[in-house]
């Protein structure tokens, strides 16, 4: 696996998005969970404005994404949710990137190094090597196995 180029992180909160930026958040989330996904939901869910965005761009694209929350805001712990990374650029390793950088902005940030997600069940090992471990009984999201998953340190 080799990155042809190096993918930069950001992380930011809803009031200093450019309009541009929030343009390719709703457009990359739109391919990635309802097109490619055939996930019919409601993405805009008013939860964007208390949450900070982790952008992974590439030539000015966004290519990989997450929202976090502090605790409280979604679930009891802080929270990562939203886990993307653009079809065309998963070879790339990008998904351990940007959930590294999620992991560190949500210490920073919040003070915390217990983290919840809501994982596609077929993505349990995946967030095992980030060092989560599931939490609960599996259910359904939006029709799509899940599971809980939770970082403790």
């Amino acid at each position: 696996m080799y990155k042809i180029d190096k993918m930069k992180i950001t992380v930011k909160s809803f009031g200093v998005l450019t309009t541009e930026e929030l343009y390719q958040i709703l457009r990359i989330r739109a391919e990635v969970f309802i097109v490619e996904q055939e996930c019919v939901y409601q993405d805009i869910d008013d939860k964007d404005q208390k949450a900070l965005h982790v952008i992974g761009t590439k030539n000015n694209e966004i290519v990989a994404y997450t929202r976090l929350f502090k605790p409280g805001d979604y679930f009891e712990e802080a929270s990562i949710g939203r886990v993307l990374v653009k079809a065309s650029e998963r070879k790339y390793g990008y998904g351990k990137d940007i959930m590294k950088a999620s992991i560190k902005a949500v210490e920073k940030h919040y003070k915390t190094s217990v983290i919840k997600v809501s994982a596609q069940l077929y993505l349990e090992r995946f967030y095992h090597t980030l060092g989560f471990d599931q939490v609960g009984e599996g259910y359904l999201e939006d029709g799509i196995p899940h599971i809980g998953m939770v970082k403790k340190q």
